[in-house]
């Protein structure tokens, strides 16, 4: 509605040789009275501060803010408040403005119902309702306003069916209900509009088929009937329709093949938007005869084929998007045709063949996605002399050879550079470090050795920095990361990868703790970094995960990670660290995964664990920890997953066990724990795997453990439990693996449920079993 002030302007042209123009009338009659009452109603209705102040009985109405008057009757003839922060309702005195041919209240907040004596408004020729929330269903009695020929009723709360009675509108160019909840079918009386020129039904709720008739109005532009849920295929289109400009039909479930002359119909098309249906078959050849297209999109759809060699007959092209599709073959030479394009996305398809040298030459592009399809060769220098792009994706291919060395030096706007999940090989070009507005680098999972890039420091709005699954090393002159210390100077950057890469004998720096405040991620696993964790390392304090396993980091670990008061995510696992568990990790209230799996960590597991409530996973498995489970676990009642096994645990199991209601996992296997097992297990509705083998656990094995009807996992072997094998766990038809081997048990085994799929392994090792002969047991 940006151009509402020149339809208001162009309105009151038109009106001039019936009403003339006043703005002010030194006398008032009883028909101005009447609009003056109607206007005051209106006021009386509203929140407004403008009105309040402006709509004075002291001044003609025809002064009025947003009143125009026609000098001829002397009556309102338009009622222009768009985007006035006007709020409230319509009162029915509105309908008495029986003069009135231009009303426009758009970019309000009005809301309600349209009262019925609006259908007075015999002479409407604009009716502006857009962006407000008005509801209910939209009134049959519009179809009486036979010299409507604009209704824009989008951006609001409309629900219900379109009213066949619009249809009867014959001077209607302008229809816009957009972005409401209107459901049913497009009614095929549609195709009686013969003035129609813009139909906007796109974002609401409507169903069923698309009607041919909409296909017949030969005045029509514009189309737009994206996000609903339209189904079937696209009608064909008469050759009456020559005019039509745009199709958007995005975002529904329509079928089928589009017609291969469809579009022999349409010389003066601009913009296609049919991405995100089904459709189906080949894109047709025909399409590319449309000498104006500037806007092709078709993403996402199940399009099969090549993509035509007439794509390069479409000059016009400025974006092109056919992403996601079933696509195979070459991208066409004929594609450097396209001067004007400034985004091109083929992405998601099954593209194979080089990258033509030609889409280095397109002297406008800014975007260039070509990810996730089997494109290989090397990537053509050309492609980074573009000094209009912004994003380069290539990732998830099969390109091969090194990076140009220019690469970096002529792409002064490039903000994205993808080209993961590839074959690329050699060096990191250190000019790459001169494309100053990068934020986004990834050039994991490929093969590039050398060094990591010190330069890359100079990307100084550098936001996301991927390079693991290479074979990048450090520098032999210092056993010190040092291309961390120049990304001290990346005040923006959020994640940093380097995983996978063989930094052997390499240390994490003291100057890590100068990264960006704004950090989030680092992620830093399997390198073979050694050394100590560096304290500084506490001053990331906006920090949410850290990712060190499986390096060979000695010494504790830091005191100061307990300053890292968003961390979510602690992951230090399969590395040698020493000393105990800090107890300035329970300062983590946010932490939800605390990972130390197989370190040499020693005394006892810190009591206030328990008080991070947020806690899903905690693994502290595979090291030397000694003393009991601390009783204030037990608070941790959304905890997922709970691995403490290997170690030197004792003691008893905690009595509340049954408080862990929502655990899958639980591993207290190979410790010392010498209890019975609580009863109140039997609450663990959710446990999918219990292993508590390698203990000195005694007692009978709870018959509450059949309740478990989702266990799939349960290891009691090599403990001291007595009595029978509970009959009850017959009903664990998801358990795949049992083993009670090596206790006291006795008696029959059952033979029914899941015990017909277990072999004398799981029984071996007790006292007085009996069972099936298959079992090798008495019988």
């Amino acid at each position: 509605m940006g151009n509402t002030r020149f339809i208001l302007a162009l309105m009151l042209v038109v009106l001039l040789p019936n009403f003339g123009v006043s703005f002010s009338i030194k006398s008032t009659t009883t028909n101005i009275s009447t609009d003056q009452l109607a206007l005051l109603a209106l006021k009386a209705r509203v929140n407004s501060d403008l009105l309040a102040t402006n709509w004075s009985t002291a001044t003609c109405i025809c002064n009025w803010v947003g009143v125009t008057c026609g000098s001829r009757h002397h009556r309102v003839i338009a009622l222009d408040l768009f985007g006035m922060n006007v709020s409230g309702t319509i009162p029915p005195d509105m309908g008495n403005l029986s003069f009135i041919a231009f009303l426009n209240i758009g970019n309000d907040s009005f809301y309600g119902s349209m009262p019925i004596e609006l259908a007075n408004l015999r002479r409407l020729r604009y009716l502006l309702l857009p962006n407000n929330n008005f509801n209910g269903e939209i009134p049959s009695w519009f179809g009486s306003f036979s010299k409507l020929q604009n209704l824009s009723l989008a951006g609001n709360n409309f629900l219900g069916d379109i009213p066949s009675s619009l249809c009867s509108l014959s001077k209607l160019e302008f229809l816009s209900l957009y972005n409401n909840n209107l459901q049913g079918r497009i009614p095929v009386e549609i195709g009686n509009l013969s003035s129609l020129r813009f139909l906007y039904l796109d974002s609401n709720q409507l169903s069923g088929s698309i009607p041919s008739s909409v296909f017949s109005i030969s005045s029509l532009l514009e189309i737009r009937l994206s996000c609903n849920q339209l189904i079937g295929s696209i009608p064909s289109i008469p050759l009456n329709m020559s005019s039509l400009q745009k199709i958007a039909l995005t975002f529904n479930n329509l079928t089928g093949h589009i017609s291969s002359d469809m579009f022999d119909r349409l010389p003066k098309l601009k913009g296609l938007y049919m991405s995100f249906n089904l459709l189906s078959g080949l894109i047709p050849r025909s399409l590319f005869k449309c000498q104006e297209l500037k806007i092709l999109s078709l993403s996402d759809n199940h399009f099969e084929g090549t993509i035509p060699k007439e794509i390069g007959n479409s000059t016009m092209l400025e974006l092109l998007y056919i992403a996601g599709n079933n696509l195979k073959g070459e991208i066409p030479q004929q594609i450097g045709n396209l001067t004007f394009l400034t985004e091109l996305d083929f992405s998601s398809n099954k593209l194979t063949g080089k990258i033509p040298l030609e889409i280095g030459n397109l002297p406008k592009l800014e975007i260039l996605d070509l990810e996730r399809n089997s494109i290989f060769g090397h990537i053509p220098p050309q492609i980074f002399n573009g000094s209009t792009l912004r994003a380069i994706s290539l990732n998830s291919n099969h390109l091969s050879s090194r990076l140009p060395w220019s690469t970096g030096l002529w792409l002064p706007k490039l903000e994205w550079l993808a080209i993961d999940f590839n074959e690329l090989n050699g060096t990191i070009p250190t000019t790459i470090c001169n494309a100053s507005k990068l934020m986004h680098l990834d050039l994991s999972y490929n093969s590039f050795s050398g060094y990591f890039p010190n330069g890359l420091g100079n990307l100084r709005d550098l936001q996301f920095l991927n390079l693991q699954n290479n074979n990048l090393a450090h520098s032999p002159s210092s056993p010190e990361l040092s291309f961390l210390s120049s990304l001290a100077h990346c005040k923006d950057l959020r994640l940093l990868s380097f995983c996978f890469n063989p930094l052997i004998d390499a240390e994490l720096p003291i100057s890590i703790g100068n990264l960006s405040i704004s950090i989030q991620t680092i992620a830093a696993s399997h390198c073979n970094i050694g050394g100590n964790i560096p304290g500084e390392i506490g001053n990331l304090i906006n920090l949410i995960n850290l990712y060190i396993p499986n390096n060979e980091l000695i010494g504790s670990i830091p005191t100061t990670i307990g300053r890292l008061e968003k961390l979510q995510g602690l992951f230090l696992h399969g590395n040698k660290l020493e000393g105990s568990i800090p107890s300035e990790l329970c300062h983590l209230k946010s932490l939800g995964f605390l990972n130390l799996t197989g370190n040499q960590l020693s005394g006892s597991i810190p009591t206030c664990l328990g008080d991070i409530i947020s806690l899903r996973k905690l693994f502290v498995d595979s090291n030397k920890l000694i003393g009991s489970i601390p009783s204030t676990f037990t608070r941790l009642v959304d905890i997922l997953q709970l691995d403490l096994s290997s170690n030197f645990l004792s003691g008893d199991l905690p009595i509340d066990i049954g408080n862990w209601k929502v655990v899958t996992m639980i591993d207290f296997s190979e410790n010392q724990f010498s209890s019975e097992i609580p009863s109140s297990i039997g609450a663990l509705e959710d446990l999918t795997y219990l292993s508590l083998s390698g203990n000195r656990l005694n007692g009978s094995i709870p018959e509450l453990l059949g309740g478990l009807i989702g266990l799939q996992f349960l290891d009691l072997s090599r403990n001291n439990f007595s009595g029978i094998i509970p009959k009850s766990l017959q009903k664990l038809l998801h358990l795949e693996f049992l083993n009670v081997s090596f206790n006291r048990l006795q008696g029959e085994i059952p033979n029914g449920g899941p015990f017909a799929n277990y072999s004398i392994q799981s029984f071996m090792g007790n006292e007085a079993l009996c069972g099936a002969p298959r079992l090798q047991l008495p019988p």
